[in-house]
């Protein structure tokens, strides 16, 4: 058979036939293969056998080559270019303690710049899961986080809290599918947010914000080419077509190192089918959970919708009713009038009568 083109450039990568023929003899890779939807085992066996990049977004796959431990200059470089400042990766957070739930959370990565601050990376499906509100919390946790460390330090030492010691967090979060907001603005792939105040006064208020709408990057890559390293790095993670894969690997020979990892992941077949699968069902899980809220949400605003349109009928009511009312007085007083006229005209008729049987008054 002859190899496609990430084969010629990768000759790690696996034939599909190959790779067919070690499930079939595989009796549990077999039975894990055919629980997968066949949409889902075409996908599995694309990126297994190179006819398209393998999807990095993925927890697994991402952590393989992301993770500090292993490379910390990677993290340190794609924070360094996103941050706009060189920074360097010293430390990986425990996730333990934090106060929000990891549901619908792709990958979280929480670690320590040499400076002290602390940044979170959220990798997330939809947008809708991660809005502005979320991103707050999980700054306030970082930065409790550290608030705690501090004080503890300080209570162990026999020294007083300083405030001042406090270092900046950075919550960065990266959209596949961004919410409809950002897509208000099509020219633009980062988004970062501070605090500010109404009078030009600056303070150090600690918390930071980079939102980034991959799926906005991917129609700016398409259209303009990848201009700078920090396109090459979200093109990186999220696009998965053989094409920009190759032309990262030759334009970017540190992606190469990286794709090689993972394809090199890719030979355990029945290791990378098991994280595939876990991928799926939580995948799965988490889609029906953002249905869930989806349509929540839309009952909520037709809730609204109504008890708006019942509020409007209701007034409309009141209008009628006080309309009718005064239609009713107006017919009173008008009633009223009629009969002053009809006594009115009694009166002259019986004067003019008076008048004719007594001509000399």
């Amino acid at each position: 058979m002859q190899k496609n083109n990430l084969q010629q450039y990768f000759p790690m990568i696996r034939t599909r036939k190959e790779l067919l023929r070690e499930i079939g003899a595989n009796p549990s890779l077999k039975t894990l293969f055919n629980t997968l939807k066949p949409e889902r085992q075409q996908e599995f066996l694309n990126f297994c056998s190179g006819v398209k990049g393998v999807r990095l977004l993925y927890d697994s796959f991402f952590k393989a080559v992301m993770d500090p431990d292993r490379d910390p200059s990677r993290l340190s470089n794609f924070l360094s270019l996103l941050l706009q400042r060189e920074v360097t990766v010293v430390s990986v957070l425990s996730n333990e303690g934090q106060i929000m739930p990891d549901t619908l959370v792709v990958m979280d990565l929480i670690v320590r710049l040499e400076d002290g601050s602390i940044t979170t990376v959220e990798v997330q499906r939809y947008g809708y899961a991660f809005p502005g509100q979320r991103a707050a919390c999980y700054s306030a946790d970082m930065l409790l986080r550290q608030y705690k460390q501090k004080r503890d330090q300080a209570s162990a030492n026999g020294t007083r809290m300083n405030y001042r010691s406090l270092r900046p967090v950075y919550t960065i979060v990266l959209y596949e599918f961004s919410p409809a907001e950002f897509h208000a603005y099509p020219g633009d792939y980062v988004h970062r947010f501070h605090q500010v105040s109404n009078t030009g006064l600056e303070m150090d208020l600690l918390e930071e914000y980079i939102f980034v709408p991959l799926d906005i990057l991917k129609e700016i890559v398409q259209n303009n080419g990848i201009r700078n390293q920090l396109e090459a790095w979200l093109a990186f993670f999220c696009m998965d077509e053989p094409e920009w894969v190759l032309k990262l690997s030759e334009n970017y020979p540190m992606f190469r190192k990286m794709y090689e990892e993972v394809y090199e992941m890719c030979r355990n077949l029945e290791g990378v089918m098991q994280m595939y699968s876990k991928e799926l069902r939580e995948l799965d899980s988490n889609t029906v959970q953002y249905m869930i809220d989806q349509m929540q949400e839309d009952l909520n605003r037709k809730d609204a919708e109504l008890s708006q349109k019942d509020t409007q009928l209701s007034q409309k009511d009141k209008k009628i009713r006080d309309q009718a009312a005064k239609l009713h007085q107006k017919d009173t007083q008008l009633s009223q009038q009629e009969n002053l006229i009809d006594e009115l005209q009694n009166q002259i008729q019986e004067m003019k009568k008076l008048l004719v049987e007594n001509p000399n008054l």
